[in-house]
């Protein structure tokens, strides 16, 4: 598993986590499409935006492994943001490549983008 080096822990100020810290011995978390609600909760809202943010300044719109990301922050965001670089994609597969979608990201979170 590769682990992205310089890339954020967590939502600074929160217990919202970015990266895992080891593989998960009982087999890698599938990455699944979760759907984002109108009504959640501003800090959830923040976490998505700060992820997003994150992604960006350290990958940009170039093909990243999925490495050590965690699972269920990417899940947030894949399929609408966060698409596969690769067909065939595995979603339980530690080194599957991912691909920012520049156009939507920006339209979901052009916080993420400013500055």
């Amino acid at each position: 598993m590769m682990k992205h080096r310089g890339f954020p822990g967590r939502l600074t100020g929160t217990d919202f986590q970015f990266i895992i810290r080891r593989a998960n011995p009982k087999g890698v978390t599938a990455i699944t499409r979760r759907e984002r609600k109108r009504d959640r909760k501003p800090a959830d809202r923040r976490a998505d935006a700060g992820f997003m943010k994150a992604l960006w300044e350290h990958f940009g719109p170039h093909p990243f492994e999925r490495g050590n990301l965690d699972a269920g922050r990417l899940s947030w965001l894949f399929g609408r943001e966060i698409l596969p670089a690769t067909d065939p994609f595995d979603p339980e597969d530690y080194e599957a490549l991912l691909v920012i979608d520049e156009s939507a990201a920006q339209a979901a979170f052009p916080e993420a983008f400013e500055g």
